[in-house]
């Protein structure tokens, strides 16, 4: 009967986690989608790159998510079955509150087991592909973005200005600024002109103009009937460097090692480790493997709801205050992150938080029960 009840109990948080995960996710991705709009109307990628770049981040927000719905769905699951009064049904089968929580306990180790598989091998990947799909896509809407009296600057290192946009798609009067370094640059000028496609690669071609080379204090001139000024070679202002959270976790784990082992990176090793991404890399290590524990202080804090205060006063209060508390943990849980880095000593401390936390809890569990389980 036991293996029954406890079954169902498994099954109403498990259900009430997936939907309100898929739920909340689905929101939040949808709101994120709203704001990547920008890589299009301002960034000129196509609409291609902009829906497979915005999926990608679905796993990133899942990831986010678990430990606040998985509290929420604890907190829910068990205020139900304390208010319909389902809660007797365990205690009338001689199952103590402590088996209760300890049940809890081994069950959020199955969400524990899903966000560190997540953290470190879902999420960098699917986030390293959304940034490789930027990286490695033309600037296809870039001939979209182009009207009259107006200045385009989508490009890295590249403005166009057109004084009138014809209905064949052609342009009169155009104007076009490259930065080619710090100490160089080109200014080209034409009649008319519009754009070409081949091979996938977009081209100006341009008609009755000149080319002004600026270097240092040098300028040339050159004119011409036309010409093609290729675009293919610029790339958007949208950041494509790989970021520490793209970061495979395998070169987390080397940058670690040299990190605790000779203390600092003395040179520059890769992109994800070198002589100022130190902190960065211990705080992610940090969020992608200690983080997920926290997930089984808010799960005992969940279950807390069936240990009933003996105070009245306190009892109508007591939900909402456990229900807060438990939030708290999530919140110091993130701000944790930022103390990472710091010195090898906060590193210790707030890597052990976690289990700190656990041993605190069954310690005022068995306080009080005093010091029996039988009293629980």
């Amino acid at each position: 009967m036991n293996k029954l009840i406890f079954r169902k109990l498994f099954y109403d948080i498990l259900s009430f986690f997936l939907i309100s995960s898929i739920c909340i996710t689905v929101i939040i991705w949808v709101v994120q989608a709203v704001n990547y709009l920008d890589i299009v109307s301002e960034d000129g990628y196509g609409l291609k790159t902009y829906f497979a770049f915005t999926f990608l981040s679905l796993p990133k927000i899942f990831s986010r998510t678990i430990i606040f719905v998985f509290f929420i769905s604890i907190f829910y699951t068990i205020n139900k079955y304390d208010n319909t009064n389902e809660i007797i049904v365990f205690w009338n089968n001689g199952v103590k509150k402590i088996t209760f929580i300890n049940f809890i306990f081994r069950f959020s180790i199955l969400f524990i087991i899903i966000q560190v598989i997540l953290n470190l091998f879902i999420v960098p990947s699917s986030q390293n592909l959304g940034r490789s799909y930027l990286k490695n896509s033309n600037i296809d809407f870039l001939t979209k973005l182009i009207s009259e009296k107006k200045f385009i600057d989508a490009a890295d290192n590249l403005t166009i200005f057109v004084e009138k946009y014809n209905e064949d798609e052609s342009f009169e009067k155009i104007y076009i600024n490259e930065i080619i370094n710090e100490r160089s640059s080109k200014i080209i000028t034409a009649q008319n002109g519009n754009f070409l496609k081949r091979n996938n690669k977009y081209f100006f071609k341009l008609n009755n103009g000149g080319i002004t080379n600026i270097e240092d204090d040098n300028v040339y001139i050159i004119n011409f009937l036309n010409t093609e000024y290729d675009l293919s070679k610029f790339s958007s202002k949208t950041v494509t460097q790989q970021k520490i959270q793209e970061a495979s976790s395998i070169s987390l784990y080397d940058c670690m090692k040299i990190l605790y082992i000779e203390g600092s990176v003395d040179k520059w090793i890769n992109d994800t480790c070198n002589d100022k991404s130190g902190k960065q890399v211990k705080q992610e290590s940090f969020k992608r493997i200690i983080i997920p524990f926290y997930i089984l202080i808010i799960a005992l804090i969940g279950s807390s709801l069936i240990i009933k205060p003996k105070n009245f006063n306190f009892e109508k209060y007591y939900k909402i205050l456990t229900f807060v508390f438990g939030v708290i943990v999530i919140i110091l849980s993130q701000i944790s992150i930022k103390f990472i880095g710091k010195n090898i000593s906060s590193d210790i401390f707030f890597s052990i938080m976690p289990f700190i936390c656990i041993i605190l809890y069954y310690l005022s569990i068995f306080i009080t029960g005093k010091f029996s389980l039988k009293n629980l």
